[in-house]
């Protein structure tokens, strides 16, 4: 009798039996028809069961009311914390001084001449109205308080960032290290690390320095270690056959090789800073985000566009000066000629003068009769808009409409499903999704992500935020992938959605949530807008530059075949843009989940809420536990979309 090999019999399944993916789903229904019963007799309800939850609210208060007793008596807190919490306040109160000792000339004359050095006249023309801007709008101090802190900030995440990304550069161990802690670092929500620094600093200043430097810092490690493990490799041989040392090597070879990806790390670095500085606000970071926290807090619409502008004119102006620096476009304005020296000297004689001539002329600060109230006109737009747009439209219906519509149709039905399926079932879910884009380590690490949300005991609102999270991504895929695919085909549309694309790109988080209030209220809907568009101007961009990107030599195949436009697209581009599809997906997901939580200020509900009023009213136990699962969730969700997109690179 003939034997059969494996490989014969391989050879002789059909193709969709022989698919890896297939035996890893046998494999998984194998698991849950073994433990499925066996959970089921054990824990009837569907829920996550309370036996298996931990109740960490009086160990954390137990933390907490230690810390705040002894924050002023413990050596720990008197030699350390405390030097660290001093030494910001003094660092912040400085910057903040000497802002106002220049005053509102000498600031924006300082802004301009610094543009000026980096980028060109239009620049600095468009850096001096930013400015002035910002005095007419009556947010001239929040402005400068904004400014303090994020000099600070920024100062001590590209320090930190810079030290981190020498280690990874030049040591495969640090690297290795490092690098699931970025990793992890990068794809959680800016709210998950206002708690830790709470507990420690307490509401004020320093909590909301470090806070953004923890989230601030991880670009500037990744991109210096980037630059560093990316130079040269005959540059570093030359260097090193003339027998300089390996210090030498650093800073003569090494870092000015480095030289774009560190600015491109200062620029990310400066643009997370002003993101976080922003939402630092909640834990007393003052400033223009205390400004529009306290006005989305009493739906106040104009005085939270009216701090929400001067936000946006800073995000655009840092973004716009520090690429340019990265793109080194000095000698492209051809101002680097022999009388640079003289004129630069000159120019900055001049905004000493105009400084000091202003504090001599008594007016140092804004003048008051200078400002624009726009809160007022704006809050009767909103009413007109609420009278008019809110409700009652005829045929389409209103924004209200609309709101209550998708929360009706999309996110009830959504939470309900996942709340209604068996905790054990979405364990399972979770483990085939992970384990089919990535590895068994992967889909480990997803589960037990999971599993811990349901032992913090949070597990009902954790899939309210997740339900959230997946309609909000859904409707930011479609209309990404869409206006994507648009622009990728047309130069027109693409030239059109750039400046577009390019704003909507440095607005911080926070302001996003202020046309939704206006045009929906409050409530999950608004949330999952604000996050939709927060999250769509990276989408666009990423499949727009991935369909472009595909081989023009496979284009001209398939019109040679006699292929049309939507065959092209459907039968090439697309599948050989798959690796950036997938980038897309991956990051439309991470970005959805930090705004998500955002949206708890404005009736998001879920982890958010819970975030929220534990900062708010300094219930710590409610706030970490949420903060912990913010981390679970986004890290489970960055784990299954991620793994996807290295393998789709790999094969590209």
């Amino acid at each position: 009798m003939a034997t059969v090999t494996a490989p014969a019999l391989r050879v002789a399944l059909p193709g969709v039996l022989r698919h890896r993916a297939l035996h890893k789903l046998l494999l998984l229904a194998v698991v849950a028809a073994v433990l499925a019963p066996l959970a089921h007799a054990r824990w009837h309800s569907g829920t996550w069961p309370a036996a298996l939850t931990v109740d960490l609210t009086d160990p954390l208060t137990r933390v907490s009311d230690w810390i705040i007793d002894n924050r002023d008596s413990h050596p720990l807190f008197l030699y350390f914390f405390g030097h660290i919490s001093n030494g910001v306040v003094l660092c912040v109160r400085a910057v903040y001084l000497f802002l106002l000792a220049a005053g509102w000339a000498g600031v924006t004359a300082l802004g301009a001449f610094v543009a000026w050095r980096t980028a060109g006249v239009r620049l600095a023309l468009g850096t001096a109205a930013a400015f002035l801007a910002c005095g007419l709008l009556g947010m001239w101090v929040p402005t400068m308080q904004t400014l303090a802190l994020m000099a600070v900030a920024v100062l001590a995440s590209v320090v930190v960032g810079t030290l981190l990304g020498l280690a990874a550069g030049l040591s495969d161990r640090m690297d290795r290290a490092l690098r699931p802690v970025l990793d992890t670092m990068q794809v959680l929500p800016a709210f998950a690390y206002l708690l830790p620094v709470v507990l420690v600093f307490g509401i004020g200043v320093p909590a909301a320095v470090l806070a953004t430097v923890v989230y601030a810092a991880p670009p500037m490690a990744r991109l210096t270690s980037l630059g560093l493990r990316g130079a040269d490799k005959e540059v570093l041989e030359a260097v090193e056959s003339l027998g300089a040392t390996a210090r030498q090597r650093l800073l003569t070879a090494r870092l000015p090789l480095a030289r774009r990806e560190l600015l491109l790390g200062l620029n990310q670095t400066i643009m997370m800073a002003l993101s976080m500085a922003v939402i630092a606000s909640v834990i007393g970071g003052g400033g223009l985000g205390d400004r529009v926290y306290q006005a989305l807090a009493s739906v106040d619409v104009g005085a939270a566009l009216a701090a929400g502008i001067p936000i946006v004119l800073l995000a655009v102006v840092l973004d716009r000066v520090t690429a340019a620096a990265g793109r080194g476009t000095e000698t492209a304005h051809g101002r680097l000629t022999t009388y640079a020296p003289l004129t630069t000297y000159a120019l900055l004689a001049a905004v000493a003068a105009l400084a000091v001539a202003a504090r001599l002329a008594g007016r140092p600060d804004w003048p008051d009769a200078w400002t624009v109230a726009v809160a007022e006109p704006v809050n009767r737009v909103v009413d007109w808009m609420t009278d008019h747009l809110y409700s009652g439209v005829p045929v389409v219906g209103g924004t209200a409409d609309w709101a209550g519509r998708f929360t009706t149709w999309v996110l009830d039905p959504v939470r309900d499903g996942l709340q209604g399926l068996p905790w054990w079932s979405v364990l399972l879910l979770v483990a085939a999704l992970a384990w089919l884009t990535g590895t068994w380590r992967t889909a480990l690490t997803a589960v037990l992500a999971m599993t811990a949300i349901g032992v913090l005991g949070v597990w009902e609102p954790s899939l309210d935020t997740l339900s959230q999270v997946l309609a909000a991504v859904a409707v930011t895929l479609v209309l990404g992938f869409a206006t994507g695919v648009a622009a990728a085909r047309s130069d027109r549309v693409e030239r059109l959605l750039r400046p577009v694309l390019d704003v909507f790109q440095t607005m911080p988080q926070f302001v996003y949530l202020i046309p939704v209030v206006a045009l929906f209220g409050v409530g999950r809907a608004p949330a999952a807008a604000a996050a939709v568009v927060y999250a769509l101007p990276a989408v666009v961009r990423i499949t727009t530059q991935g369909l472009r990107q595909v081989d023009p030599a496979a284009l001209e195949s398939a019109r040679s075949l006699g292929a049309t436009g939507g065959q092209q697209l459907r039968q090439v581009q697309l599948p050989l843009a798959r690796p950036a599809l997938l980038l897309a997906l991956n990051q439309g997901v991470v970005l959805v989940l930090a705004v998500v939580i955002i949206g708890g200020l404005v009736g998001g509900g879920a982890l958010g809420y819970d975030a929220v009023f534990g900062l708010a009213q300094g219930d710590l136990a409610t706030g970490l536990v949420a903060g912990a699962a913010i981390v679970c969730l986004g890290l489970m969700l960055d784990r299954v979309t991620q793994p996807a997109v290295r393998r789709a690179q790999k094969g590209a």
